[in-house]
C-alpha cells in the first residue's frame, strides 16, 4: 500500500462520525431497485478473475487507497478532466493502480440490468471481497447503500495513502485519523500477502537508504542481495515486478508475517510494524496462531475499512460511468 502497492487524534469524533453513517449502509440496500445486483458482480468475478488472479490483490489495493481519500466514494476511479486537473489516479501512490477496465466491465453489466443504480463505491468494495474470496481468501461482509463522490483531487491521495516508506509514527497517526486503531494497521497490512510491486518503492532499501549509497540495516542481508541480483539490479530500475510475499504472492495466508518476523518485508512501512512493541507482539501472535482466526480478524478490519467515511443518503450521486461525474 503505497507508491506500488500501497503507496492518536480525534479518534472518537472519526467513530462517532462512522457510526452515523453506518445505519444508512445496509446489507440488501439493492433488493427492491436491483435485487440481481450482488449476483451480477459475484457472476462476473466468478467468470473473469480465475483468468487474472493478479486482479485480487490489486482491486482490494484500489479499494484501500479509495477508502482513505474522501473516504469510500470511487473518487479514485475518475479521469482527470478539464474541470478536474490532477485526478487521485494521477497521483504517485495510484499511478501503478490496475483494474479500472474490469470495475467498468461490472459497471457496464450493472447498468445493463438497472441503470442509474448501483454505485461504483459499492461495486469497488463488492469486487474486492468477492475477489479475494475467490483466491481463497477471507469473507467479509460489506453492506451497501453507498453514493459516488464529485471530487478527486491529486494532492488528496498523496497527502492521505500512506507511502511504503512511512515510519511506525507516521502509519499510526494516518491510520487513527481514518478510526483504525493498531490492530487494524497490523491486520490490513497482511493484505501484503497477496499481489506484487515494483522495484521504486523499495530501490532505496537496496541501494540508498540514508543517502550514502547504503542499504537499510532493518533488511535481512540475504534477501536485500537477493534483490539486487535477481530483480532490481540497479537503483533505476522502474519496470521488475516483485513479489510482496515471495512463493505465496496467490495465497492468502500467513507467509507475510512469518517473513516480516525474519525482516524479510520488501517495504520499510512492512520493517516499521516491527519497530513498535505492541505490533510486533501482535504479528507474533498472528503467526502462532491459526489461518482462520487471522481470516476472521482480517475481515473485522475491512468491515471497518470500507465504512470509512462514505457517503449517503441524496449526497454525492450515481455515476453512470465510473470514470465520469454525471453531466
Amino acid at each position: 500500500m503505497g507508491k506500488d502497492c500501497y503507496y492518536g487524534f480525534l479518534f472518537l469524533g472519526v467513530m462517532a462520525l462512522l457510526g452515523s453513517v453506518e445505519a444508512d449502509l445496509v446489507f440488501g440496500f439493492y433488493a427492491k431497485s436491483c435485487p440481481k445486483a450482488e449476483k451480477i458482480v459475484s457472476d462476473y468475478v466468478h467468470k473473469h478473475i480465475p483468468n487474472a488472479p493478479s486482479l485480487a490483490a490489486t482491486i482490494l489495493r484500489m479499494n484501500f487507497h479509495d477508502c482513505f481519500v474522501r473516504g469510500c466514494d470511487a473518487s479514485v476511479l475518475l479521469n482527470d478532466t478539464s474541470n478536474n486537473q490532477g485526478a487521485e489516479r494521477d497521483s504517485i501512490p495510484n499511478q501503478t493502480l490496475r483494474g479500472f477496465s474490469f470495475i467498468d466491465g461490472v459497471k457496464s453489466a450493472l447498468e445493463a440490468e438497472c441503470p442509474g443504480v448501483v454505485s461504483c463505491a459499492d461495486i469497488i468494495a463488492l469486487v474486492a471481497r468477492d475477489s479475494v474470496v475467490l483466491t481463497g481468501g477471507p469473507f467479509w461482509n460489506v453492506p451497501t447503500g453507498r453514493r459516488d463522490g464529485r471530487i478527486s483531487n491529486a494532492s488528496e491521495a498523496l497527502a492521505n495513502v500512506p507511502p511504503p516508506t512511512s515510519n511506525f509514527t507516521t502509519l499510526q497517526t494516518m491510520f487513527a485519523r481514518k478510526g483504525l486503531d493498531l490492530k487494524d494497521l497490523v491486520l490490513l497490512s497482511g493484505a501484503h500477502t497477496i499481489g506484487i510491486s515494483h522495484c521504486p518503492s523499495f530501490s532505496n532499501r537496496l541501494y540508498n537508504f540514508t543517502g550514502k549509497g547504503d542499504q537499510d540495516p532493518a533488511l535481512d542481508s540475504e534477501y536485500a542481495a537477493n534483490l539486487k541480483a535477481r530483480k532490481c539490479r540497479t537503483q533505476n530500475d522502474n519496470t521488475t515486478i516483485v513479489e510482496m510475499d515471495p512463493g505465496s504472492v496467490r495465497t492468502f495466508d500467513l507467509s507475510y508475517y512469518k517473513l516480516l518476523l525474519k525482516r524479510r518485508g520488501l517495504f520499510q512501512s512492512d520493517a516499521a510494524l516491527l519497530t513498535n512493541p505492541s505490533s510486533k507482539s501482535f504479528i507474533t501472535q498472528i503467526v502462532h496462531g491459526s489461518l482462520e482466526t487471522f481470516n476472521a480478524e482480517f475481515a473485522k478490519s475491512m468491515e471497518k475499512l470500507i465504512q470509512i467515511g462514505v457517503t449517503t443518503g441524496s449526497a454525492g450521486e450515481v455515476r453512470k460511468q465510473c470514470a465520469l461525474v454525471n453531466s
